[in-house]
């Protein structure tokens, strides 16, 4: 007997019929079931994968052509009232067990997932008996000096911090104090020794140091930063791991309480020390409001690219000089623009940054103004939003202004537009959330385990299984694995070993980039070949030489071909013999840094060369609603267009067209800039 309509009946073999109607309330009732659910999660099956196997089960019943002997004479039984529907859970768990092969080896998938003491991952730390010392204070209250005055004093000692700038700032300082330091970033290696020899010292950045050799003292530098989302297992890692007989952490007093109680699970006391700001910096009563009223010293903080580029243009168009500093750039671009800012001598005396500043340069700021107080953000679940600084990332960025080895023993904070000053206020005013978790992250060996149970099963849904499996005690979290997967996705179908997968995947790259992305994909198609990626490949696939930016659009192709000189640079202390010309990859960087210096020097020029829209002074002048001595409310000159209502219709662009037609007066556009705001603020009250 045949049927041809899924929604009419389903045909149960021996001649039983059952409407489709009804199977399907049977089916969802089994779904409904408490209990049901409860068993399913005593065998693996949480509330997401009960879910998928249930649609996958559901679908199965209703449009295979024929099912087995036994599950149609249970499914006929319910059907007719001498069955139960409990009787379908075995059948749903093979059927389970099918699409979710791990469940035939729960138990042991559950043990290797187990992060709920971290401590016990670390051995040779547990081993010692580690001293940990807790230098806390605000920006700028010289609670690193002190950290690193004991580094330096120390026989052998290791660096932690956040960026290869911090680190290569350590490096510098502790070899000009004489005291031999290496230097080790995921993309560079120096040694003090012609030989090679390790030093006694080294620097580095926070992911690439090492747990297993030991030390007399170690610092971890922005110990507040264990609990960022996607970064935080390097610092919990550090704290946990590292073998050495001191352990100086340096960081907000809002972290002191947690590293306590963390400290707490391995046995360690923690000594804090305590430090006040070396210098004052004051909230100023008002907002600049425009850019006339810029003074020497001032540093304008935008958290967009876009912001950087109209700002900056602006102020070229007053006559004025700006430096220019955001975290694109390669590092010696930024420290040029810091000391063209910092050098007394030098015109440009204005600074236009996005938050880069918060840490790792030294710069001579008087004033620190807020272009904005919003930013993107990326939550613990790896998702994007506009969110409101936080009152630790106010005190980060404004701790930046007046700092003790500048020139400006004051420093002083505001806004450029003037309803932003109250909520900057409100934000200072809060105390800096406590720090409640730390960040932790599956390894390469954890992995490789769940591989050995699931074969068959892609590097990005190995990931998947672990985290959904993967228990955590309340001090802990995972960190988003996004951007991991992201990548494990992307070279899937390369094949490669498991080993050298998940290397690739770890690799800290823009995935914004889309020319990077390609990179990094033809990188392990290269790889999987067993072809060594030459000098030469490499010259040919980023055409070098490359020529001087004509306008915004090269420059930021050139800070991506930049960030594919460090993936492969990255890629070659991993993979040495595949990635073997590393000497010659680093002298065309260098000479692309000083193109990229050039351009950014420029910066104003490739802007108009850019989108005449984006530089038409008028225009950015309304984009910014700073035109003569108005500034308008933040929530009313948004993004580049003047919105009316909720229509959100875009005045910016007729009103420059109305102006170059001489149809509408300067003055007069002023007139109504005033009248709309008056009728928006209004509008607000009502």
């Amino acid at each position: 007997m045949y049927c041809s309509s899924k929604t009419a009946l389903v045909i149960l073999h021996f001649g039983d019929i059952c409407h489709s109607d009804e199977l399907l309330k049977i089916l969802n009732r089994f779904y409904k079931r408490k209990e049901m659910q409860k068993l399913a999660a005593d065998q693996g099956l949480d509330a997401r994968l009960f879910h998928q196997a249930f649609i996958s089960f559901r679908k199965h019943v209703l449009e295979m052509p024929s099912l087995s002997a036994d599950l149609h004479i249970i499914l006929s039984d319910i059907c007719f009232g001498a069955g139960h529907i409990d009787d379908i859970y075995p059948y749903f768990m093979r059927h389970a067990k099918q699409i979710f092969p791990m469940l035939d080896c729960m138990d042991d998938l559950r043990k290797i997932s187990d992060l709920r003491v971290p401590a016990n991952w670390y051995p040779e730390a547990r081993a010692i008996q580690r001293k940990v010392i807790f230098h806390a204070g605000p920006t700028n209250s010289g609670k690193t000096y002190h950290a690193i005055q004991r580094y330096l004093a120390a026989k052998s000692g290791v660096y932690c911090g956040p960026l290869k700038l911090l680190a290569h700032e350590i490096f510098e300082k502790s070899n000009k104090a004489g005291v031999p330091c290496d230097l080790v970033t995921g993309e560079e290696r120096t040694f003090m020794d012609v030989d090679g020899r390790a030093a006694g010292h080294v620097a580095c950045t926070i992911e690439m140091c090492s747990v297993t050799t030991p030390y007399e003292v170690a610092v971890i530098d922005e110990i507040q930063m264990i609990r960022d989302p996607s970064r935080g297992w390097a610092w919990t890692r550090a704290l946990l791991g590292l073998c050495a007989d001191e352990i100086h952490v340096c960081g907000e007093p809002a972290a002191v309480d947690f590293i306590r109680e963390l400290m707490y699970t391995t046995g360690e006391e923690v000594e804090v020390h305590t430090y006040q700001r070396l210098t004052p910096f004051s909230i100023l009563n008002h907002a600049v409001e425009s850019l006339d009223n810029l003074r020497p010293g001032d540093c304008i903080v935008c958290f967009s690219k876009n912001d950087i580029y109209s700002i900056s243009r602006q102020i070229e168009a007053k006559g004025l000089e700006c430096a220019v500093i955001y975290g694109s750039l390669p590092p010696g671009t930024k420290l040029s623009q810091a000391k063209k800012f910092n050098d007394p001598d030098d015109p440009c005396n204005i600074l236009v940054a996005t938050d880069a500043i918060g840490m790792g340069l030294n710069l001579s700021i008087k004033r620190i103004i807020f272009n904005s107080l919003v930013k993107p953000n990326v939550n613990e679940k790896g998702e994007k939003q506009m969110e409101t600084i936080s009152t630790s990332q106010a005190l980060q960025i404004a701790g930046r202004a007046g700092r003790f080895s500048s020139k400006f023993k004051e420093g002083e904070v505001t806004t450029m537009h003037r309803d932003d000053l109250p909520v900057l206020k409100e934000i200072l005013s809060h105390a800096v959330d406590p720090i409640e978790t730390a960040g932790l992250h599956p390894t390469a060996e954890q992995i490789e385990m769940f591989a050995y149970h699931l074969p068959d099963a892609t590097l990005s849904n190995l990931i998947d299984i672990f985290v959904s499996l993967s228990q955590v005690d309340g001090l802990y979290f995972v960190c988003n694995i996004d951007d991991f997967k992201f990548l494990a996705d992307m070279i899937q179908h390369i094949p490669l070993n498991l080993r050298s997968r998940y290397v690739f995947c770890t690799a800290p790259i823009n995935k914004k980039q889309s020319f990077v992305c390609t990179s990094f994909l033809k990188f392990a198609r290269q790889f999987s070949r067993d072809e060594p990626l030459t000098f030469s490949w490499v010259c040919r696939h980023i055409s070098w030489p490359l020529a001087a930016p004509k306008n915004i659009k090269d420059l930021v192709h050139l800070e991506a071909v930049h960030d594919v000189l460090d993936l492969y640079l990255w890629l070659s202390y991993r993979f040495m013999d595949m990635f073997p010309d590393t000497a010659s990859i680093r002298e065309i960087q260098q000479e692309l840094d000083d193109i990229i210096q050039q351009g950014v020097r420029n910066i104003t020029r490739l802007i108009r060369a850019t989108d005449p829209n984006l530089t038409d002074p008028l225009q950015t002048e309304i984009m910014h609603g700073q035109t003569g001595s108005e500034a308008t409310s933040g929530a009313f000159w948004t993004r580049g267009r003047v919105q009316r209502g909720s229509g959100g219709t875009s005045e910016s662009s007729l009103a420059s067209r109305l102006v170059r037609d001489g149809l509408l007066t300067p003055d007069l556009l002023k007139q109504l800039q005033r009248e709309w705001s008056k009728e928006h603020r209004r509008g607000k009250k009502d």
